[in-house]
């Protein structure tokens, strides 16, 4: 008898497919030209994109050393001990420039804002897209002397766009104020914000990553005429900024807290005598909404230190140490385990990141 061929229906393939992850999708191109055509294409991708972010497949890419050649990408939803969530990772379409870090400074949908020197890039570490971005004409200009002290990356789905965003002033200057530019990868130039100059000034000494939340690049400043530290927040659809306040009763050095997002909250953690402390927002730009929710004991660290990077769909929290460990708490604030991935803690970097087929604009146009 003659054996009948399974067939399965086009939408069941689509969904079967849209559940899988990149690098099986990646190899799955091969299989025939329909199904290139299929993961090829940016619909497909965005859906894929959009079901892995609720679901499966966050990583963190942790990595350390001068040159930062190497990267680990994890799956912090896994141990930290499992050995198959932890892979290698390949930068060698920077340009060689020892000399200098290579920094993170953001994530969005994917793909990793990184920064060397004069040099920026985007990158998509799950499919190794990648593009270089001119520096801005404010920060390139070598005779002026320009403190950047915020930096975003973010996208804009009502013009399909990303934004890398920098805020910046001119420290010779007396009467300071802030210039904010985004470069957009559409338009492919750079642009400055509607209303600078702003009333802003870096809230502490090293340069901060703008945390990405509702649409909006969040960051510390501070307000050289209320003398306050308060948080802006640059509206990526709007190209707009705003202004919230710290909570009533938050008393902390800036060089002891950032921001990050908890759960689903836009929230602060601060480190105080022994202690980090997580304080959330629970109604968006409502600040007397803020409300400290956990206090985590950082006794069973041995540098005495901890900075919050992620948490995970069952409530840990992930951060780390500040050298070559990652660290991992329970939603109750227990320590729950703590690996080291490097022996040099020189440069450490690290940033959360959603694996994605997604392509920058302009790649499949």
């Amino acid at each position: 008898m003659k054996k009948k061929a399974l067939h399965i229906p086009h939408e069941l393939i689509i969904q079967i497919l849209l559940r899988l992850p990149v690098k099986s999708l990646i190899r799955f191109k091969c299989v025939c030209k329909l199904w290139l055509t299929l993961i090829s294409d940016p619909l497909f991708a965005n859906s894929h994109f959009q079901l892995t972010a609720t679901t499966h497949s966050r990583r963190i890419l942790f990595t350390s050393g001068p040159a930062l050649e190497t990267p680990r990408s994890i799956d912090f939803e896994a141990s930290l001990n499992d050995d198959s969530a932890s892979v290698s990772l390949n930068l060698n379409f920077l340009h060689p420039q020892p000399r200098f870090y290579l920094k993170i400074k953001a994530t969005c949908r994917g793909f990793i804002f990184l920064h060397r020197a004069f040099y920026m890039y985007l990158w998509n570490p799950s499919t190794g897209v990648h593009r270089q971005i001119p520096l801005s004409p404010i920060n390139s200009n070598l005779e002026a002397k320009y403190l950047c002290y915020l930096y975003g990356f973010g996208y804009d789905p009502s013009t399909d766009d990303y934004l890398v965003v920098i805020m910046s002033y001119n420290t010779t200057l007396a009467n300071v104020s802030s210039h904010l530019e985004f470069f957009s990868l559409r338009d492919n130039t750079w642009k400055e914000a509607e209303g600078t100059h702003f009333p802003y000034t870096n809230a502490c000494m090293d340069t901060r990553i703008g945390s990405l939340f509702n649409g909006a690049i969040h960051g510390f400043a501070h307000r050289r005429d209320l003398s306050m530290d308060v948080i802006v927040a640059f509206d990526l659809m709007e190209r707009k900024l705003l202004e919230m306040s710290l909570p009533d009763d938050f008393h902390h050095d800036p060089t002891n807290f950032d921001l990050w997002v908890f759960k689903e909250f836009l929230s602060l953690w601060a480190i105080w005598d022994g202690t980090v402390e997580i304080w959330v927002m629970k109604e968006y730009k409502v600040c007397s909404s803020w409300t400290k929710t956990l206090v985590l004991s950082i006794d069973g660290i041995s540098t005495k230190y901890f900075f919050p990077i992620c948490s995970t769909i069952s409530g840990d929290i992930i951060g780390t140490d500040g050298g070559t460990e990652l660290v991992k708490y329970d939603d109750k604030g227990q320590l729950l385990e703590h690996r080291s991935y490097y022996n040099d803690a020189r440069g450490t970097r690290v940033a959360m990141y959603t694996e994605s087929l997604l392509s920058l604009p302009g790649d499949n146009e």
